[in-house]
């Protein structure tokens, strides 16, 4: 098949970097244009860039020319946005309004009622929002994946909706390259943990509830549950691990929560997306997983591990999952929703 030409606004920060990344090798991608700030435009890649990841700035990209993060600079119609949340509202509406498909990262449209939340193992049906952004006037559309830790407790809790989740409490562990670059200060994060994120507890705790939440025409209806987060950053590089407690309306035994975990799949895997693992959700029965150091990287860095489920005193159950954050929590989200689009036709 002919690769879909594709751009990266924000090309030069730390989620763009993983964005050119991730795009690297991709059957059905191939990315031609690169966006970022006005004192960047103009200049090749590898000039613009402070390349951060391991290795160096990859040589499909190095000499692309940098444009302004316009419409008229000459984007492909599918754009994935890393832009900074304080000039990502503007920038991605315009965007949308000349007709790009616009697959972002970003956090400013993600609660707005007409643009999906996309985990497209959990509600693919919420593309189908797209339609009344039209109502917009926009000639193109605004995607968006969620907050890092959110991939990583919905993933954690899809397999167990069909026993009706009620209440949640999570309690985050989040590695320090969530922070981008150059993030928390040496002297503050190691042996240490930080007990406050500015803005992630109020982000898992409403997006999840609409990722897990049913179309209902024009709008989502949110999940009926109430979800308590807590969230601290650790001295770990990749990998967010939360510890999860919930309530059930129904009150199954461990072995059936198990059997829901070990056969759990979805539309990406129906479908065979690039970027889809076979297992989107994998079950570790030792007693000590998941860990990030060995287990964030599983599947591509798209696999989400859970173990340690059990009884909790409290609420019903509880366990651990754990999501590469700056890969299924960022850029290798944003290009499995964009698979998700072009499986279903939405990029025509």
């Amino acid at each position: 098949m002919k690769k879909i030409e594709v751009g990266v606004l924000g090309a030069t920060g730390m989620v763009g970097q993983n964005f050119i990344r991730f795009l690297e090798g991709h059957p059905w991608f191939e990315l031609t244009w690169v966006g970022a700030s006005d004192r960047s435009a103009g200049k090749p890649y590898a000039e613009a860039c402070a390349w951060r990841l391991d290795g160096s700035t990859p040589e499909t990209v190095a000499k692309l020319t940098v444009q302004e993060c316009k419409p008229e600079a000459g984007a492909p119609r599918l754009v994935f946005s890393a832009m900074d949340a304080s000039v990502a509202t503007e920038i991605e509406r315009a965007f949308a309004e000349a007709g790009h498909y616009v697959v972002s990262n970003s956090r400013n449209h993600r609660m707005d009622a007409d643009v999906p939340l996309l985990v497209p193992e959990i509600n693919p049906d919420h593309l189908r929002l797209l339609a009344h952004q039209r109502k917009r006037g926009w000639k193109g559309a605004i995607v968006t994946n969620p907050n890092c830790s959110t991939v990583a407790l919905t993933m954690g809790l899809a397999p167990l909706k069909p026993f009706g989740i009620e209440t949640v409490i999570a309690t985050t562990m989040q590695a320090v390259s969530g922070a981008g670059y150059p993030g928390v200060a040496s002297f503050d994060i190691v042996g240490n943990v930080i007990p406050y994120i500015g803005g992630e507890e109020a982000k898992m705790e409403t997006e999840t509830l609409k990722i897990l939440g049913e179309f209902a025409g024009d709008h989502i209806e949110f999940l009926p549950a109430k979800v308590s987060a807590h969230c601290n950053r650790v001295p770990v590089l990749d990998g967010h691990t939360v510890a999860v407690s919930v309530a059930l309306g129904r009150k199954p035994h461990l072995a059936e929560l198990i059997h829901a975990y070990e056969t759990f799949t979805a539309e990406p895997q129906r479908l065979k997306l690039p970027s889809a693992p076979p297992k989107p959700v994998l079950y570790l029965h030792e007693e000590n997983r998941p860990q990030p150091r060995r287990d964030a990287g599983r599947g591509n860095g798209m696999t989400v591990t859970v173990g340690r489920l059990r009884t909790c005193p409290v609420l019903d159950y509880k366990f651990v999952c754990l999501a590469h954050n700056t890969i299924r929590g960022a850029a290798g989200a944003a290009v499995l929703n964009a698979e998700l689009m072009y499986a279903q036709g939405l990029l025509k």
